[in-house]
């Protein structure tokens, strides 16, 4: 068990967003976020990677799931588009949490950032500037950067957002990749769960609560799952 929500609440300000959560992430598992735009899956991803604590219930970590053990590509990045940085600099930037006081970074870290860049496909683009980068060639740099702080969980908001279908499709095969190949734990909130659903193993879908959890075979063929697919296509 990597992490366990037992009647888990999220919210801010005292105010629930996200209730009602009981489920479990095992290591290796590779878990899709479903749910209608403000239903509180950033919320939700947030509270599981304990950047917020929950508001009712709890939540329960095992080892590969502490804050520093995770990876994390939030929806809206730090690292803005027009950032005057290079790739290779910023991938290595996802390091600096782990430093300390330290104020350079070791040989084992800079290998670590040039084997994350080879596993998302953006070797060659070490020297180029982030800002001239395409939208794909961003995405994979930004997630290059969150598999160096990852030691077992890597948790992306909606990854493919903004990208053409193509580049959604390469970013997916390449985060199955990384769940099948490398073992890593995925959770990713997605909007697009018919084409994430193929690669998901599990289904999480909220809609303020949890409305269902479990593999994504049983969603597709779900009440909820065929209802939010028809609307999604509508």
């Amino acid at each position: 068990m990597l992490i366990q929500c037992q009647d888990a609440a999220f919210g801010y300000d005292g105010h629930i967003v996200v209730e009602g959560l009981n489920f479990s992430l095992e290591k290796g598992d590779y878990l899709c976020v479903a749910g209608e735009n403000g239903s509180g899956k950033s919320t939700l991803l947030r509270g599981m990677l304990g950047l917020i604590a929950p508001l009712r219930g709890s939540v329960i970590r095992g080892e590969g799931a502490e804050g520093t053990e995770t990876g994390y590509l939030p929806q809206e990045s730090a690292v803005k588009k027009d950032f005057p940085a290079g790739v290779y600099e910023i991938v290595l930037s996802g390091m600096a949490s782990a430093m300390g006081l330290r104020p350079f970074y070791t040989l084992p870290e800079k290998e670590r950032a040039a084997e994350a860049m080879r596993r998302m496909g953006i070797a060659d683009l070490g020297r180029r500037c982030f800002r001239e980068l395409s939208g794909g060639q961003r995405r994979r740099a930004l997630i290059a950067r969150a598999l160096c702080a990852c030691r077992g969980l890597l948790a992306l908001d909606e990854p493919s957002a903004g990208l053409d279908p193509m580049a959604q499709a390469e970013l997916y095969e390449m985060l199955l990749r990384l769940n099948r190949e490398q073992g890593l734990t995925i959770v990713m909130v997605s909007h697009d769960i018919p084409a994430a659903g193929k690669y998901a193993g599990k289904i999480l879908h909220v809609k303020n609560r949890q409305c269902f959890f479990g593999p994504a075979a049983d969603y597709f063929n779900s009440e909820i799952g065929k209802l939010f697919l028809n609307r999604r296509e509508g």
